[in-house]
């Protein structure tokens, strides 16, 4: 029997994750530029016309993006000069606690119970002052972490920008600021993995964190600013739940 080409043609061609948005294209160059050395504290960024010949990017996504980079105190703006490196500032003692590995759950349950008291707000705020660009960029990440699941590959990434794309829609960058600092690690499978030799401690549960996600997005796309606050903290809370659960198990596994 000779296969039908048609029915290769109808087969669901593999959804590819989202572009990642302009303004961030920018920022996180710029931002890697200044962490690097190549913008060193008190140096002038190129100017505005500047900046969008070399990304081929509007001015406006140009502003919004030095408008981020001043609410992470990485450039400042001096009227009639131009802007200027602040460069990255390192955090104090206690501050670096909250970017740190540890193979610790009863450090990962305390870290989402503080992360409760800022993302539910935020949440919240997203619901309330989200414009419909931020919208789509939480629901492009929950779409990519999907596309993720299904092909059975990392979420961590897609985990960590959908948490930052509610932060950012808050348009208070101190929310965004506050997740930037602890980076990536804030991702509780993340911090615990890299000193467990790679091993994940909560394998199987991107099914649950996608629905988690959905309804946080849903919720926002809503303005529902109290069902997304719900949902955040269900989100949260299913997390403590979870290791809190690992570590009874841990507990009573048999010492070797």
């Amino acid at each position: 029997m000779v296969d039908c080409p048609c029915q290769e043609a109808n087969l669901p061609r593999p959804r590819t994750p989202p572009p990642q948005p302009l303004r961030e294209v920018v920022i996180e160059t710029l931002r890697t530029q200044i962490i690097d050395g190549d913008y060193a504290p008190g140096d002038q960024l190129p100017t505005e016309p500047v900046l969008v010949a070399r990304f081929g990017y509007s001015r406006t996504v140009i502003r919004e993006a030095l408008a981020a980079l001043r609410a992470d105190r990485l450039i400042d703006s001096r009227h009639g000069v131009g802007v200027f490196v602040l460069g990255p500032t390192r955090p104090s003692a206690e501050l670096e606690v909250f970017s740190q590995a540890t193979d610790k759950i009863s450090d990962i349950i305390e870290e989402l119970e503080l992360r409760i008291g800022i993302e539910v707000e935020a949440a919240g705020l997203a619901a309330l002052r989200s414009s419909p660009a931020q919208e789509a960029e939480i629901q492009s990440l929950v779409d990519e972490f999907k596309i993720l699941v299904d092909r059975g590959e990392s979420t961590d990434e897609a985990d960590f920008r959908f948490h930052m794309a509610i932060a950012r829609a808050t348009n208070n960058g101190r929310f965004h600021a506050f997740l930037e600092h602890v980076g990536k690690r804030i991702i509780p499978r993340v911090k615990f993995r890299s000193v467990m030799g790679g091993i994940d401690p909560l394998p199987n549960r991107d099914h649950i964190l996608l629905q988690e996600h959905e309804e946080v997005a849903e919720a926002i796309s809503a303005r529902d600013a109290e069902q997304a606050r719900d949902a955040m903290r269900r989100h949260l809370q299913g997390g403590i739940k979870r290791y809190r659960a690992l570590m009874r198990s841990r507990s009573s596994e048999p010492a070797s």
